[in-house]
């Protein structure tokens, strides 16, 4: 197996034994994130009723209209954005699921901004 597939294979591996310990409910859903090479994404999901409450990507206008920026300041603005829409619906606490990436870089400037803003995790 190459080993881009075996990276593939193994952050799989990391989803799963990560998701059997975390599950999102009504008083404390979860945070879910995805990260692409040029793209990052959030939803905030309750997992009993199976509905994605709040969610923010690099996608979305507030944040795709400054195209200067590099990808870390752009996971800031994302966890910014999604802890604000959260705070407006009344989410205070959350589950944080960083899907088997690593707690660094993007996934870590996105968490600690959200902290910032006021989500609890």
């Amino acid at each position: 197996m190459n080993t881009a597939k075996q990276r593939v294979v193994s952050r799989n591996k990391r989803v799963s034994r990560i998701r059997k310990k975390i599950n999102g409910t009504a008083e404390r859903p979860r945070l879910c994130v995805k990260r692409t090479l040029k793209h990052f994404w959030s939803q905030i999901i309750d997992d009993i009723s199976g509905t994605t409450l709040v969610a923010a990507s690099s996608l979305d206008k507030e944040i795709s209209e400054n195209k200067k920026r590099n990808k870390t300041d752009i996971s800031k603005s994302v966890g910014e954005l999604v802890a604000s829409r959260a705070l407006e619906k009344g989410i205070t606490k959350v589950v944080f699921d960083r899907k088997g990436y690593p707690y660094h870089g993007r996934v870590k400037a996105f968490a600690e901004s959200a902290r910032n803003k006021g989500l609890q995790f």
